[in-house]
């Protein structure tokens, strides 16, 4: 119980942002009276659905939840509801199966001196505070085994702004990859990940808002009845939304900053493009699909419709080519072709005529692709698509690529390689030389789908050759590297760390069928900044991509490999060096494939040996997905990808892993742990409580549990059962001040 009471405690104590989640908690036994102790598991959340209406910059919050006694005997539990830093409930009462009961508050002082008291004596508080606010509790009448109650809170709150985009933020309790292995009587696990979780947000259509962005969730949006509303999929934990302001004739531009010391400084700036600012790029698109024997069956029947999909993203100002190839290399037409609707017709029936059979010529589709050059007011596009090594014409890979280089001119090229015998090295050079990208599809997956996401996300081109550059900072290991271009709908996401503070005055230059475009914006970078801790980790992600690409291409050296294992160790992040096993405390057993051994506090998984292009195929399926991560959910998904997801638990930008019973901060490596200061304190002493209070950003890391080991720039601070129960007012600012 001490265990999810600390978590709570500190969720409450130290809030981060908007931590308004709920949490049941038993009511604990009175003095001397003789009851079994409450059973962690016994009420269970399982469903949590949040829907916030925005009006104007008024956010309504409705929060359900759902908790159900999975215990085998009745459960009597008190409902702790935190309220959010600056929200305004409309009543205190909630609605449990129906019927309103009243809540109370009470002073932060007055709870947080019952609080600190009663586990002092170790036992289990039924009451904590919210500091500065005060908290809602109400009691949940006794809850029969296998029973639900269901709860609903109502309160509002004001959207900040970050720049020129509304902020909407929901956190709720626990960590985003953390699962609770908890066991029944029975001997049967509760999986936390089962509960049921949802975030929507509904705006009125009418208002001045751009196309809401994430850099935690992947968003579905859609609009009907005059209303926008955008939910977040997947596991919907510490959720953030940006929706840009939109201006008539000036882009919207958000900064979110982390920056712990002046080393460890990270930015994340949005662009959302002006509504009416430029006129619509043309398109010459070239379709080029492979046909060669081993695409026979499934893999050409979706080819073909990706192709039929393609071309329904075409409209009446473009142009386009189709040309497959297989041993020869065969064209729909001999040049480009207008949009019109009976070339799309005829083009469909060509796609329908294809027949798999023959070799593989990359290197003459590629020349047939990229000889045709398009005009300066027309944006040439290349969708490449091929399962394939090459085996006819020229098949050296360095050779094509440099080829491909010289012609292509001012062409962008997509690849799709699909299957592990692909030449994934060179599918993924021709992209990113091509200011593209490089999807790698495995055999099981839908190459239709992968085709034609990025195909409707190129419908329409709006700046090309965008970069930017700040005046006031430096911008250091930009993400996106180089010049990127913009199409409708899309914001412009960059990730980058930054050298000083202050304000600053970031420039975006590009092209447009307008001319130059030069639009610039002023923004505060700070010299401090706790927040936003999913900021360090996309980038990281971002820049293992890039890393690991760059080193397929030019080759491998000491300093590209130290930074590629250092970033996937303090960022829980797969990489062909670092992966993670957490195993059960004391459980020292090595799985097939494992070796023990330490890395920032894990055990390191060393993969199986496979054929050299499939492992290769996996890396770089792994990279291209690292480089266009721009929300944790890609990066999640980058994670699960890589066969090797992690058990470690992730808080903000740091991993903890279970070594010897202890959470450590992956953040410490040997030398580190040599050379650095310690402090140790005992869970929920007087000494804990000041750490808390004196440095917040300790409250989820204790939240683990009662041995956790946190690593800051000078000194470590550890939780444990023999450390000391009271720290000097000297100590406590010390480790402040070297944190």
């Amino acid at each position: 119980m001490r265990r999810t009471l600390s978590a709570l405690a500190i969720a409450t104590l130290f809030p981060l942002a908007l931590n308004a989640q709920g949490t049941i908690i038993p009511r604990p036994c009175l003095p001397n009276q003789l009851c079994p102790r409450p059973i962690q598991w016994a009420v269970v959340r399982t469903a949590s659905h949040v829907q916030v209406r925005m009006d104007d910059r008024v956010l309504h919050y409705e929060v359900e939840e759902q908790f159900t006694n999975r215990g085998g005997g009745i459960a009597e539990a008190d409902y702790i509801f935190p309220l959010p830093n600056g929200a305004a409930f409309q009543d205190l009462k909630l609605s449990i199966d129906g019927e309103l009961v009243a809540g109370e508050t009470m002073s932060a002082d007055r709870a947080r001196g019952i609080y600190e008291e009663i586990v002092r004596r170790q036992r289990d508080p039924a009451l904590v505070e919210w500091m500065g606010q005060g908290m809602l509790r109400a009691r949940i009448f006794p809850i029969r085994p296998g029973e639900v109650k269901r709860v609903v809170v109502r309160f509002d709150a004001v959207a900040s702004r970050e720049g020129d985009a509304l902020r909407v933020d929901y956190r709720r309790a626990g960590n985003s990859t953390a699962m609770r292995d908890e066991r029944g009587p029975d001997g049967e696990r509760r999986d936390e990940r089962d509960e049921r979780e949802t975030f929507i947000l509904s705006f009125d259509d009418g208002q001045a808002l751009g196309t809401p962005y994430s850099p935690t969730h992947r968003l579905t949006r859609r609009v009907a009845n005059g209303r926008v509303t955008v939910e977040a999929d997947g596991n919907t934990r510490d959720v953030t939304i940006l929706v840009p302001i939109r201006r008539s004739s000036e882009a919207a531009v958000s900064l979110l900053a982390h920056a712990t010391s002046e080393s460890e400084k990270f930015a994340l700036i949005t662009l959302t493009p002006p509504s009416r600012s430029v006129r619509h790029t043309p398109r010459d698109v070239t379709l080029v699909l492979d046909v060669s024997g081993s695409m026979s069956g499934r893999k050409l029947a979706q080819a073909k419709a990706a192709g039929r999909q393609t071309l329904a993203t075409l409209d009446e100002d473009d142009r386009f080519r189709i040309i497959d190839f297989s041993t020869d290399v065969r064209t729909f037409r001999d040049s480009f072709v207008s949009a019109s609707a009976a070339n799309i017709r005829d083009a469909q029936r060509y796609l329908d005529a294809l027949e798999a059979q023959g070799s593989t010529n990359i290197s003459g589709a590629l020349d047939e692709a990229l000889r045709a050059h398009s005009p300066s007011d027309r944006l040439p596009l290349v969708l490449f698509l091929t399962d394939g090594a090459p085996t006819v014409g020229e098949t050296q890979p360095e050779a094509i690529a440099a080829a491909a280089a010289r012609q292509r001119g001012r062409a962008r090229v997509f690849t799709f390689g699909v299957g592990a015998d692909v030449n994934a090295a060179l599918v993924e050079q021709l992209a990113l030389e091509a200011h593209g990208t490089a999807s790698f599809v495995r055999p099981d997956e839908d190459v239709e789908r992968a085709v034609s996401v990025v195909a409707s996300r190129l419908t329409d081109p709006i700046v090309t050759d965008l970069r930017v550059r700040a005046d006031g900072v430096k911008l250091d290991r930009m993400l996106p590297a180089g010049a990127t271009d913009l199409f409708a709908g899309q914001d412009l996401v960059v990730l980058a760390r930054y050298e000083g503070d202050g304000s600053a005055t970031l420039h975006f230059t590009g092209q447009s069928s307008n001319g130059p475009i030069d639009w610039t914006e002023r923004v505060s970078f700070p010299d401090r900044e706790r927040g936003n801790a999913f900021v360090p980790r996309l980038w990281a992600t971002q820049r293992i991509g890039w890393l690991t690409a760059e080193k397929r291409r030019g080759g491998a050296s000491t300093e590209m490999n130290d930074e590629i294992r250092t970033l996937g160790e303090r960022y829980a992040i797969p990489t062909e060096f670092t992966s993670y096993l957490v195993q059960e405390p004391n459980n020292v057993a090595v799985a097939p494939g494992m070796l023990q051994g330490q890395v920032g506090g894990g055990a390191r998984r060393v993969a199986p040996q496979a054929a050299p292009a499939a492992a290769d195929f996996a890396r770089a399926k792994v990279s291209s997905m690292q480089r266009e991560a721009r929300s944790l959910a890609e990066v999640d998904s980058a994670v699960e990808a890589s066969g090797s997801a992690s058990a470690a638990r992730r808080i903000g930008a740091r991993l903890f892993v279970l070594r010897d019973s202890v959470w450590t901060d992956a953040r410490g490596d040997a030398s580190s742990v040599a050379s650095i200061r310690k402090v140790r304190v005992k869970a929920y002493s007087a000494a804990y409580f000041a750490l808390l209070r004196a440095v917040p950003e300790l409250g989820e890391p204790f939240g683990l549990g009662d041995r956790v080991v946190v690593f800051g720039r000078k000194v470590a601070v550890e939780v444990a059962a023999e450390g000391d129960e009271r720290l000097s007012d000297a100590q406590v600012a010390a480790v402040a001040a070297d944190w």
